[in-house]
């Protein structure tokens, strides 16, 4: 086991990753930038580096200084957590040849996955299904002459990145150049890579997820599926487990294929691959997340696995001691509401100071958090502060769950989006479990 892990990240997901190593008995330390000085992954640190300015660039995407943070600490592995460079292969390659361990993929097995254009070709290897859709395309008349094959509406995606970034909706020929130019620029600043391919887009479908954790000596877990459907512009606002559009039947025959290419590609680690579902029940592979995500919470409190723990076991080459359940069992229902630091309408961010901040507590509630009282709120980063996740026997007991503790949550000084939370709450698509990726957009237009 690691003596010392460096956390390459901040806010949340530090802490998270903090907790999980001080229960290893691994001894901590944080990197931060010159405004997150005292940022809670900070204090809670066993050591802390600051890596730099503000902005990213200089600080959390530094890859000299994180690298000299981790020399001088004596460190011996580094957990990216989510977002920065978790999905960056040659961060990964950098880290091996200066004998630190990554906690994530290897870099090959990052490269196949993580690029959206060969993961679509390794997952039809192995039998999941496909929206047609192109390769890397090589320019604005190729992203046109291939737009015509498919047919519209089409969506053009950033090859090497994810989040919305270098995404556009295209309906008619007149708007692929303009939009291929768009995102060909966007994936460019926002992952160093203008590679963008296309595919058909399917109108109001709902986002389902399946985690997998695999360890080196050929284990391979499929823990379930998550419904991210409730986002907006490609941002996920909040997601439950498991899916209410998920069979049993679905569920087993996707994780079992699932399972399979996992295992096939010789994968070790955590990841999720993610699906859209259009109005018939079919599922089409997206792309793969490399990482632990955001909404991980939801599938540990539902199957009782505790996945960053694993994950830095994994990295360390111990054996994973999990059942072979297939399907995996759930543990009644949850939900996760990420609380950001934004306008609930117009979603612009609400930097600040926190003058007061009371989380929800209670039977089956969780906080993840990122912040205190008397902290301020950065401009510079995702204004993501804390996720509620609760879990409760049923699916209807939940909603109720969150609702009461939305209603305990208290954070003074800025301003966030727990009044769009209460109002999906008791949306009755939301309620009736029949949401799709439009739902928030409409509930928006509707008004709080």
């Amino acid at each position: 086991m690691f003596r010392k892990i460096l956390i390459a990240n901040r806010g949340e997901i530090a802490v998270r990753v903090l907790r999980a190593a001080r229960e290893l008995g691994i001894g901590t330390v944080a990197i931060h930038s010159d405004v997150d000085a005292q940022a809670l992954h900070v204090r809670f640190a066993d050591e802390a580096v600051c890596v730099g300015p503000a902005p990213a660039v200089r600080s959390y995407l530094n890859i000299p200084s994180i690298i000299s943070a981790a020399e001088i600490t004596g460190a011996d592995a580094i957990h990216p957590g989510y977002g920065f460079l978790s999905e960056n292969a040659h961060f990964a390659e950098l880290c091996a040849k200066c004998r630190l361990t990554f906690i994530g993929p290897t870099p090959r097995a990052m490269r196949l996955w993580g690029d959206k254009v060969s993961a679509r070709a390794e997952a039809l290897k192995h039998g999941l299904e496909l929206l047609p859709g192109t390769g890397v395309l090589n320019d604005a008349s190729d992203a046109l002459r291939q737009a015509k094959r498919i047919g519209f509406p089409i969506i053009l995606k950033a090859s090497g990145g994810g989040g919305g970034r270098g995404m556009r909706i295209v309906r008619e020929a007149a708007e692929v150049v303009r939009s291929f130019e768009a995102a060909t620029a966007e994936a460019m600043a926002g992952f160093a890579n203008p590679d963008v391919y296309l595919e058909r887009y399917v109108e109001n479908p709902r986002h389902i997820e399946f985690q997998v954790l695999a360890d080196q000596h050929g284990g391979v877990w499929t823990l379930g599926e998550r419904e991210c459907s409730l986002q907006r512009r490609h941002q996920k606002i909040m997601e439950e487990a498991p899916s209410p559009a998920i069979t049993p039947e679905t569920r087993a025959r996707m994780g079992e294929l699932i399972r399979k290419a996992i295992a096939a590609t010789k994968y070790t680690t955590l990841g999720t691959l993610e699906f859209l579902m259009d109005d018939k029940g079919e599922l089409y592979f997206m792309e793969m997340n490399t990482r632990v995500q955001v909404e991980h919470p939801v599938t540990e409190v539902t199957t009782g696995v505790d996945l960053v723990r694993e994950q830095i076991r994994a990295a360390a080459g111990e054996k994973i001691d999990l059942p072979d359940t297939r399907p995996w069992s759930f543990r009644g229902h949850a939900i996760e509401c990420r609380i950001n630091a934004e306008d609930p309408i117009t979603f612009a961010p609400s930097p600040g100071a926190i003058t007061e901040y009371y989380p929800p507590g209670g039977s089956g509630v969780r906080v993840d958090s990122g912040v205190y009282g008397g902290c301020r709120v950065p401009a510079q980063y995702d204004s993501l502060i804390a996720k509620v996740i609760v879990n409760a026997p049923t699916r209807a007991e939940a909603l109720k769950r969150m609702s009461r503790a939305l209603e305990e949550f208290i954070v003074g000084g800025i301003r966030t989006n727990i009044p769009l939370h209460k109002k999906l709450l008791v949306d009755p698509e939301v309620v009736a479990g029949t949401m799709s990726i439009g739902t928030i957009e409409r509930v928006i237009l509707a008004g709080l």
